[in-house]
């Protein structure tokens, strides 16, 4: 790559080029850093579950569902995993707790990747992705700091304040698209949605802008009129772009666990979600709320934030998430 991930550009053809697997140890040392506190809970515990000199057996299972309990990763899933892991020990035996890390590790990766899939993007411009999601999840955060990672990659973005609820959502977006130097498309609080959506379509056509991110209202899931709204938004952006909205992403607070998780499988069948994104990753010690997500929603990850600043938005690597959790 001739940029890093959140660097410029360098247009000097002499400029050296990043080395690849530089950057991506420097991706895995994030990610590792992020779920620190999910890999302590979650090896301290698989360490006391089994010797290393020990077979592994049936009570050793039994613990190890308890474990995975713990760490978020939930029930349905919980046991699709031990119920692997009981035949694999009935037909082979487990020898030891290394081998159980090991086979842990390759059930969640088979999970996670069972839902991962090559992003559709639009043969020709603007992309429309719409962010969605209830109050307090970080969710115009998370735009700004979507439209500085596209703007780093020498894309052009279009933000659009379709937040008109929530007091100080529109100036808390406009400080994101000043600090990641990208253009603003706003109406005043109180405002339709929905008319808002309409001119940033319109005008990111116009300026043949590369990708178009609306933050829409934090709705709360129980209120089917604000649902209805949003709907009417994907009406609107498919009247101005077809195919629009090309990518519904919805942001998720990892703190809340297996209760954001019933918020997802509502916002799911509501608004036709096609991708996760998980704030606060770096914050709680129930990390394994990825792997529920995968297995009961059937929807990957697609970017994860692991801090406060504009770069700490990663783009979600199923393999680099799977060795920072169990390294």
């Amino acid at each position: 790559m001739a940029f890093s991930l959140f660097g410029k550009r360098d247009k000097e053809p002499e400029a050296p080029t990043a080395d690849p697997q530089t950057e991506s140890r420097g991706f895995f040392d994030r990610m590792k850093k992020a779920v620190a506190r999910t890999r302590e809970t979650l090896s301290e515990s698989i360490s006391s579950v089994v010797a290393l000199t020990r077979e592994v057996d049936d009570a050793s299972l039994d613990d190890l569902e308890l474990v995975l309990l713990a760490s978020d990763i939930g029930s349905l899933t919980t046991i699709e995993i031990i119920t692997h892991l009981r035949e694999r020990a009935l037909r082979q035996g487990i020898n030891d707790g290394a081998e159980l890390k090991s086979l842990l590790k390759a059930e969640l990766r088979r999970i996670l990747d069972r839902v991962a899939k090559p992003i559709a993007h639009p043969a020709t411009g603007p992309e429309v992705i719409m962010m969605v999601g209830v109050n307090g999840t970080g969710k115009t955060t998370t735009t700004g700091k979507l439209a500085a990672l596209y703007s780093a990659q020498d894309r052009s973005v279009l933000l659009c304040a379709a937040d008109t609820f929530r007091a100080a959502a529109i100036e808390q977006l406009e400080v994101w698209a000043n600090r990641s130097g990208v253009a603003l498309i706003k109406t005043k609080q109180g405002g339709d949605p929905s008319a808002a959506l309409y001119d940033a379509a319109a005008a990111a056509k116009a300026r043949s802008t590369d990708i178009l991110i609306v933050d829409t209202a934090g709705r709360l899931h129980t209120k089917s009129d604000l649902m209805k709204e949003l709907d009417k938004m994907r009406r609107t952006a498919e009247k101005l772009i077809p195919g629009a909205p090309h990518q519904t992403l919805l942001v998720m607070d990892a703190t809340t666990g297996q209760n954001g998780l019933q918020q997802a499988r509502l916002f799911t069948e509501a608004a036709h979600v096609t991708g996760i994104v998980l704030t606060k990753l770096d914050g709680t010690a129930k990390g394994g709320i990825v792997i529920a997500i995968a297995h009961e929603l059937g929807l990957p990850v697609l970017y994860a934030g692991v801090g406060e600043k504009m770069e700490d938005l990663l783009p979600f690597d199923p393999a680099s998430f799977v060795d920072s959790l169990l390294d």
